[in-house]
This record gives structure tokens, sequence and C-alpha cells, in this order.
């Protein structure tokens, strides 16, 4: 894989970056409320930043924070709140080195004429007087998801600001100005955390069998396309949150409360699939609340599978019972694997938390196989509910720590990680 990497795309360490000014399109999108949440995906671009320093290269970072667009009225609000302000202090101490972060006009549009602030921030860095620049939050900008002129003058602009891109922003696999455009102006490559990632996608995509898969999602809709995927290349498919429930009444005839008619329906392909097959592993036992926003005492109980195959109609199903874990055929499904891949919150977070904790741990003592977590929510909660494991993981060979959840799934369900457009991007630069 490594080898098929320096032939597909242009790699970081074999640019010339003595004296050049590098635009690093990286994804810290790690600020809630102004604030950083988890550092795990800064660290992660440590290295790609520190090799660039090393090697005489002045260091001009992007990312996007949040969804300061409003859908309905395509307002864009310039706050503290999604500012890349608390990345900045925080590279500061890790680098040792002092970081602009220029203050651009905005309207209610956002960002549209950025002025000088960019220019007069990068004159600052080529004189020396700072260590890096911070644009400001990529969203922030008119032209970073719009199309047509302003898409186009953003990416130019963008351009005019650096001597070469680097794309270490594995995460952020929309095709945006900021992560594709800007690739086809300038000398660009991707990053460490970028090869990194694409590498360890390879051990999902050719997995050692046998291979688990966990899955899991607020929205069944929303996971269509990977849990098909999964269902293909997986040996055992274990299912969680919403996407569990629908497939429940789906399979059963189960009324669930919160699982439409439509998403029953949608559920049915993957059904009639492992008929033919076996391949989905069903965890015997859900918990039932009467409620959906929290964790009432006397409000929730444990409902058997078995109850379920009967059919009849049931209020929420927020987690699966930690007791479905001691079934002999899901522990032997998850200890005699070579792979698991994760990417699955079994029940309602924070207050529903039982399934999952009982699964990463079961997934934990399996010591051979080769476990690969999703980012975001997936990986935030094992660090919450096993902070042990997740610890040892981050020096631990059979680990890896995705940090995009939602990139990998994409992946998944092209079947192929060169699919996204912002690789194409880098490797069209490298032809």
């Amino acid at each position: 894989m490594k080898q098929k990497l320096s032939e597909s795309l242009p790699l970081v360490q074999d640019a010339s970056l003595q004296d050049k000014v590098v635009l690093v399109r990286v994804d810290h999108n790690v600020v809630k409320k102004g604030k950083i949440a988890d550092p795990f995906r800064i660290e992660s671009t440590i290295g790609t930043l520190f090799h660039i320093v090393e090697r005489g290269g002045r260091l001009v970072l992007m990312t996007h924070v949040g969804r300061p667009r409003d859908k309905k009225s395509g307002n864009i609000t310039v706050s503290d709140a999604t500012s890349v302000a608390p990345i900045a202090e925080y590279l500061e101490k890790k680098l040792n080195i002092t970081f602009a972060v220029p203050e651009c006009p905005a309207t209610e549009q956002g960002i549209v004429d950025p002025g000088d602030a960019l220019l007069n921030a990068v004159r600052r860095l080529k004189n020396r007087d700072v260590g890096g620049v911070y644009v400001p939050n990529t969203r922030w900008f008119a032209g970073e998801e719009n199309k047509g002129d302003a898409r186009g003058k953003f990416a130019s602009m963008l351009a005019s600001l650096a001597d070469v891109y680097v794309n270490d922003a594995f995460g952020s696999w929309q095709p945006h100005a900021s992560t594709f455009d800007v690739a086809r102006l300038l000398p660009s490559y991707a990053g460490f955390l970028m090869q990194k990632e694409l590498i360890g996608l390879d051990a999902v995509l050719n997995p050692k069998r046998p291979f688990v898969a966990v899955v899991a999602g607020a929205k069944y809709d929303t996971k269509i396309g990977p849990v098909r995927a999964l269902f293909d290349r997986a040996d055992t498919l274990i299912l969680g949150g919403v996407i569990y429930n629908t497939y429940l009444a789906a399979r059963y005839n189960a009324g669930i409360e919160g699982v439409s008619e439509d998403e029953k329906k949608m559920a049915k392909e993957v059904i009639a699939l492992d008929e033919k097959t076996g391949k989905i592993l069903e965890p015997g036992a859900v918990t039932e609340s009467d409620v959906a926003d929290g964790r009432v005492e006397g409000k929730y109980r444990t409902v058997d599978l078995d109850a379920v195959h009967d059919g009849g109609s049931y209020n929420y199903f927020l987690d699966v019972d930690p007791k479905a874990f001691q079934d002999e055929r899901l522990r032997s499904a998850i200890g005699d694997a070579k792979t698991v891949f994760v990417n699955a919150v079994m029940g309602f977070a924070p207050h529903f938390t039982d399934g999952s904790k009982a699964l990463y741990d079961l997934i934990d003592k399996n010591t051979d196989a080769m476990k690969l977590y999703g980012g975001g929510d997936t990986l935030a909660t094992f660090k919450e509910l096993l902070p042990g494991a997740y610890l040892d993981g981050i020096d631990d060979d059979t680990y890896y720590y995705f940090t995009g959840g939602g990139a990998v799934l994409k992946v998944i369900e092209e079947g192929d990680p060169y699919a996204l457009e912002p690789v194409r991007a880098l490797m069209e630069s490298k032809r």
C-alpha cells in the first residue's frame, strides 16, 4: 500500500519546501462553543506541520469549524463560537511559534472580500515577524461551499498566498474550494496524516479475515450506502443505534417509536440479502425507554429480542443491553475476528452508554485483531467510556483511530480511497 501511495500521490516528503510558503489544509474541526473539545485531530497533524517547518517551509494553515451557514437563509454567522483562534493558541504552545489570525471584514454572507488582511499576514510571515498564519474558518468565506464566481475567486485568493499546497485533511472529504479547487492551482502534496489514513483504509477494504464490522447511526437513510457496502465486505455485521431499530422493525414487523415506515422500507434490501447469507448478528436484548431525552428511573427496561420477534409496539429502543454481549455467538464472532471495524455508538449518548461500553470492552479483549475505529462520535465515546484502553491503543499497532468517521464511511461506500475528490485532485497534481 505504501508503494501504491508513492506511485499515485505526490507526497509532502518529496516536495521542495525550503523558503516556501506552504498552504496546509487540515481538519481541525474541534472547537465547540469557542473551546477545544478534543485535541486529537490537531495532534494528528503535528508530524506534518513539524516536517514542513523543519525543512524550511513557512506555515499557512486553514480548516473549517462547525456549520456557521444557515441552511434556510444562506447567511453565514461569523462569531467566536466557530473561530480558529483557540486552535492557533494550542499550536503556539505545541510548536513554539507565534500564529497570526487575520481579521477579515464580514457581512451576512460571510467574508466576501478579505481585503488585505490575509496578504498582510503572509508578508509578516515572510518577514519572520510571525511563525505561522492561521486563515479564519474557511466556512466563514462566501466562496468555500458555493459554486460559481465566488468559489473561483476564493480558491484563487488562497492560491495567491502560497507556493505549495498540502492536504492533510482526510476528514474533510467534501470537494470544497479549500480541499479541492486550490489543489488544481498550486503544486500539491499529501501530508503524513492523509497518507496514514489511506493506509489505514486499506485494512478495511482488504481486511484479514474473519472481518467483523459494527456500524450504527442516528438515521438509517444516511447510512444505507455504507451499510450495504459493509454487508458485502464483512463476514459478520453488527448493527446499533437507530439503524438497528430500523432493521428490527422491518424484519419482525414491529412498531418502534422513532422509526418511520419509509425507513422500514429502506431496510428491506439488506434484510433480503441477509436471508441468503446470515451475516447480520443480532444482539439479543435492547433497552426500551418511555422517553427519548433522558434516562429516567422507572421509565426504561430490558426487552429480549424474542419478544420483538412476535411484532408488537414499543417505545424508544435507546441502547443495546450490555447482557447481549454475553451471548456466545457474539463473543465468538468478535473474539475470533482478525479485523474489527467500528463506526458505532450503540445507544443514545450520553444517557444510554452501557451497550457501547460492553462492545468496546469485548473488542479490546481481542488482542490479535486489527481494531479500526471511525472518528467523530465513535472515538469520543470510546475515549470517554474506556479511557485506559483508548490511551493504550494510541501506542498499540493493533489499534487504528481514524480522524474522520464520515470520510471512512464514504470510502467504504465507494470501495476506493482514491475515489474521494480531494484525493483525486492531488493525483491530478502529480500527473
